[in-house]
């Protein structure tokens, strides 16, 4: 129904759960709320224009009418808190039941905030952490928001909640929103059936519905030239460059020798040098190191390119670390080591001049902010070094700040979610003018309409160019500016942006038009799937289950569920033909618990279970860091094991009282073997002083064909581990492999032996032999096999402390290169 405000002004929203006179009546977001609230729905909407507002009106509904519990998904926690923020000023729920879920809340605490909410506020990685490790259910989740549903496509989380939502709830109804879904019909459809999506809402700018609540935004682009001292940076770069490519169309594997290959071409190479690894040929190695060397080189043409000289600085010094670093590659060494990138560095270094895209900059900001009296600028970069850097030099004439993502990288740290909150506050407060952001503010998040959006740089991908572009033209005309270097890549990004972004509101204009016959593939598909299931018969004709067959929407469908019938009448009665709607979005801000997110396991204590009895089920208890594979994950869907997540002191998985299993991948292992803070022979000494059965797992293929570790050396690993620490060793082809073989163990032990699971706590305090090999080891990163040799040449950590050179070089493994490191960390004078 429709209420008209205090004042007199624009009808508003009436609803029992929803704040009197708050929010304004829009006939398209009716009609989308009206869709949603009875099905599956992909809702498409320009940004701004309140695809949370559709959500929260059919949240409302569902509230009213089901009861149960609703579930928001965001992908970063800022979103995630500004959601919350709206739904407590919008809903006539008390705030506590509105709950936010970031991994900064401890696992027991989300456990109990899940009882007692209404409404909860997630990043998704957190709900997939709580599924797994079953401490939440979704059975009472009676609507379940997707935003940015976009994201929903490979093995991001989205897709494994979509799953076990449609499978564990009782009355499901999803909706998905997005403003940019997808590039292709392909693409879209893949998020649909990835969230079990049935419906497809299209509104776009030209429906009169949406059109009276945007303005035009203008793109312009401005063409930048670059000083001679740049080019000749970029010029020497390239010719290094092919130089390299000369070498891989020496292999076969490259049919040119232009330093502008494009991406596809070069990953076209890599699929063929990875095809000689694979039949042992040793040149697929070599020109595998090759490929690395260019593909580092390409990205310093293109910080030089398209984003500043001081870029290129900061990406040298980076490489040059890593190339004195342990386990260095040859990629790296070889490139720093090239006499034209030592020049390229050394002109880097003594350039000073102003990079003209600074300069382009400024003078934007001071047209906008200064002679044309505006208020606000956002600048997108997609390096966090010039985001740094650009906001250095701005602040020299404007207030501006920087807004990047949480994770801390070599020379920069991340802003915390506090500070990310605090930035947006203010910026939306006008407490200052200009916001410098990298990718992480392009998603949803509610900055406040801008007069100028900049970009530093185009944006090669369709999705991220419209989720910036909406940032501006929403409540007033804006002003979007593209800079573009002359004669560089930025000016291919462009084109490509333009393009693909042509071709997106070309696709989603064919979406409105096409979203019954869209409709009809899912829903058929679906169908077939759950008659597949429920060994139900498919009428061909039809595609529907005929009588006696499962219902393709899961437990308890919202066919039948009254949904916001108040709000489709009502937009159906004041609806005109022409406002129809047809019936036929690093670095670096997405989380996990980290390793304090799971249920740490307190020195010396030890938790036990029942032990099994039959028709129980079987119970593994997996890393909290192991949730970078799937096997936890795989484990969780199987409806007789149950995966208990915790932060591990020992092992990766627990099987029992007496067994636990350490994985490795391949390369991983061998890692272990070279360096690392930890080697893997701590890691199983570790587990066999408190389990029985110590596992190590070795997963993936080319064991002895890693890095420039000799296979023996392997071996001799391999026989240790067995013989003078009592693990049994296994091998395994994949993690679906692993995944079959750890249920296979931990049923074996459950059901077979009757054993319980027992988490046994912390490792012992290391013997003096290991404290000895890793204060040695950590000495330049030099690793515990070197440490070991280094150790039995002269007896004593002092004496390792005040060898010179030559006499290091003596210790087995020691060769010149690593000596002068080891000397170097020792004798260079401390400098804080």
């Amino acid at each position: 129904m429709a209420a008209t405000d205090e004042d007199g002004g624009q009808p508003t929203i009436d609803h029992p759960l929803l704040e009197p006179n708050f929010l304004e009546r829009r006939l398209y977001q009716l009609k989308l709320a009206g869709t949603a609230a009875n099905h599956h729905t992909l809702v498409c909407l320009p940004t701004g224009l309140g695809k949370t507002t559709v959500s929260l009106l059919v949240t409302a509904r569902r509230l009213e009418e089901v009861g149960g519990t609703s579930l928001m998904l965001a992908p970063t926690k800022p979103l995630v808190q500004q959601h919350a923020e709206f739904y407590r000023e919008a809903l006539q729920i008390p705030d506590d039941e509105i709950v936010v879920f970031t991994g900064d809340v401890s696992p027991d605490d989300r456990a109990a905030l899940w009882e007692e909410a209404t409404i909860v506020m997630a990043t998704p990685q957190v709900i997939e952490n709580d599924l797994v490790g079953s401490r939440i259910s979704l059975a009472d989740v009676t609507h379940c928001t997707f935003d940015e549903c976009h994201r929903a496509t490979g093995d991001y989380a989205y897709n494994y909640i979509a799953e076990r939502y449609h499978a564990d709830a009782n009355e499901p109804l999803v909706t998905g929103m997005s403003a940019s879904p997808g590039g292709d019909e392909e693409a879209i459809l893949e998020v649909c059936e990835n969230l079990g999506l049935q419906e497809v809402e299209v509104m776009t700018e030209e429906d009169a519905d949406v059109a009276e609540f945007t303005h035009d935004t203008d793109v312009e682009w401005e063409r930048i030239d670059l000083p001679e001292e740049v080019l000749e940076i970029r010029d020497a770069l390239n010719e290094v460059i092919k130089d390299r490519l000369e070498k891989l169309k020496e292999l076969g594997v490259a049919s040119s020798t232009q330093p502008d290959q494009s991406q596809k071409d070069l990953n076209r190479m890599r699929a063929e040098l990875q095809k000689l690894i694979n039949n042992d040929q040793s040149e697929g190695f070599e020109g595998m190191s090759v490929h690395a060397e260019v593909m580092k080189l390409r990205q310093a043409v293109t910080l030089v390119e398209t984003q500043s000289v001081e870029a290129l600085r900061r990406y040298f010094d980076r490489q040059r670390n890593q190339a004195r670093s342990s386990g260095a590659s040859k990629a790296s060494q070889r490139m720093v080591s090239d006499p034209r990138v030592r020049e390229s560095m050394r002109k880097a270094e003594s350039f000073d001049q102003l990079h003209p895209k600074y300069r382009k900059t400024r003078m934007l900001l001071a047209e906008t902010l200064g002679l044309e009296g505006g208020e606000r600028v956002i600048i997108f970069t997609e390096s966090r070094d010039t985001a740094e850097a650009l906001t250095d030099f701005l602040s020299e004439s404007f207030d501006a700040k920087r807004f990047v993502g949480q994770g801390d990288r070599e020379g920069s740290d991340g802003m915390t979610q506090k500070e990310q909150q605090e930035v947006l506050d203010a910026f939306r407060g006008g407490e200052f003018e200009v916001l410098v952001s990298t990718s992480v503010a392009e998603e949803g998040l509610d900055v406040p309409e801008v007069d100028l959006v900049l970009f530093y740089e185009p944006v090669p991908t369709a999705i991220r160019s419209i989720q910036r572009k909406g940032r501006t033209g929403r409540q007033s005309e804006g002003r979007v500016v593209v800079l573009l270097a002359e004669d560089t890549r930025d000016e291919a990004y462009f084109w490509i942006s333009k393009r693909r972004e042509k071709e997106m509101e070309s696709e989603l204009r064919e979406l409105k038009g096409m979203a019954d016959d869209l409709e009809e593939e899912l829903d058929d598909a679906q169908q077939s799937l759950a008659a597949f299931e429920s060994g139900a018969k498919v009428d061909t004709e039809g595609g529907k289950p005929q009588e006696g067959s499962g219902s393709s929407s899961g437990n308890g469908g919202v066919g039948d569920r009254p949904g916001l019938q108040e709000f489709r009448e009502e937009s159906t009665d004041s609806s005109s033909s022409d406002g129809e709607s047809s019936d036929d979005e690093s670095d670096d801000d997405e989380e996990s618990d980290g390793p304090d997110g799971g249920d740490s396991v307190s020195e010396g204590s030890v938790q036990t279970h029942e032990p099994h009895a039959e028709g129980e089920t079987v119970e593994v208890v997996a890393d909290q860091r192991e949730m970078d594979a799937n096997i936890a994950r795989e484990l969780s869907r199987r409806e007789e094991y149950e995966v208990r997540l915790e932060t591990l002191e020992i092992g990766d998985y627990v099987l029992s009282d007496r067994v636990a299993v350490e994985r490795k991948s391949v390369a991983d292992f061998v890692d272990s073997l070279v360096g690392g803070d930890r080697s893997v022979f701590e890691q199983v000494g570790a587990m066999g002083r408190h389990y029985a059965r110590p596992i190590v797992i070795v997963e993936g293929e080319g064991l002895y064909e890693q890095r420039d570790v000799h296979p023996n050396a392997v071996r001799g690993a391999l026989s240790s581990l067995a013989v003078d620490f009592g693990a049994s060793v296994l091998r395994t082809e994949s993690e679906s492999d692993t995944t079959e073989l750890l249920a296979v163990i931990a049923g074996r032990e459950q059901e077979t032996a009757d054993r319980e699971v027992s988490v046994h706590g912390e490792k012992q305090a290391k013997t003096m032999a290991e404290q000895q090999e890793y204060v040695v080891s950590s000495i330049a990163e030099i690793g515990p096999v070197t440490a070991r040799a280094l150790l039995e040449e002269f007896g004593t950590v002092e004496a390792v402390m005040i060898a010179t050179e030559d006499e290091l070089t003596e210790a087995d493994g020691v060769g010149q290169v690593t000596a002068e490191r080891i000397r170097d960390v020792i004798g260079s004078e401390y400098t804080g």
